[in-house]
């Protein structure tokens, strides 16, 4: 038997499968804390601030920052990761489940991150500006949206094209083939793999988003740029040679 995820809603079904979250297990809790101290470090994020951790995943970057002192929310369109977030977590950390697109909250935020390339998930590149508008709708005048994502010019440049990767599940072993390309203005991450008699096909799909569309999407919903960075060191940023693009902008 073969299970393939659809193309459009490829993030909600694998984000939500176990077999993710085995793939992904090497990201590690110190490594998001580390990020996230150094970049609490910046002048503008200090304070006794309210921060919503958008598409959080298992809220490793919410625990972060609640520990940091902030009062920290968190968002994602996975149920399973946002159970798994609420398991692990305090209970002062607020989390939901909730389409980046339509952010319903009440309350306003000072600061929104986005982090670890949650972003451009979506098939149509409208529902690019609609996040960032929803984000610019929930912050405070002069609040801050952080987005991490990765740099897409540096992907092309160095794209691996194929590999294979081992997790063990249980005491099984299970064999992840790995292809990458890009494709009609897509970086399509292909994982296929087999666990006892069930084969799997997931495909991630993340638009090319260049660092100067981030820019000037950013400038036209009225925020100001305000740093640029091209590692989790915080160094900065180029286009050819960082492998991220981290950009801090504040709305205006």
């Amino acid at each position: 038997m073969s299970i393939n995820s659809s193309k459009d809603n490829w993030f909600g079904e694998w984000f939500n499968s176990p077999y993710y979250h085995l793939l992904y297990n090497y990201r590690n809790e110190e490594e998001a804390k580390s990020f996230i101290q150094r970049l609490c470090e910046l002048e503008e994020l200090k304070g006794n601030k309210r921060v919503l951790d958008l598409a959080c995943g298992k809220g490793r970057h919410s625990k972060t920052l609640h520990q940091l002192g902030y009062d920290t929310s968190g968002v994602d369109l996975a149920p399973e990761s946002i159970k798994s977030a609420k398991e692990s977590a305090s209970k002062e950390i607020h989390f939901e489940v909730m389409d980046m697109r339509k952010l319903s909250f009440q309350k306003h935020f000072d600061i929104v991150f986005n982090l670890f390339t949650s972003f451009g998930y979506f098939s149509d590149t409208a529902d690019n500006q609609k996040v960032i508008q929803e984000v610019s709708s929930i912050l405070h005048p002069k609040g801050l949206f952080c987005i991490d994502f990765l740099n897409a010019d540096f992907v092309k440049s160095n794209l691996v094209a194929q590999e294979e990767t081992f997790r063990t599940l249980e005491a099984r072993e299970i064999k992840f083939n790995i292809t990458r390309k890009i494709k009609e203005g897509f970086i399509l991450k292909d994982i296929a793999f087999e666990d006892g008699e069930q084969s799997y096909h997931f495909q991630e799909r993340v638009q090319f988003i260049q660092s100067h569309d981030f820019i000037r999407w950013l400038t036209e919903f009225n925020f100001e740029i305000i740093h640029t960075f091209g590692d989790y060191l915080l160094n900065p940023f180029s286009v050819e040679q960082s492998p991220r693009f981290l950009v801090v902008a504040k709305k205006k």
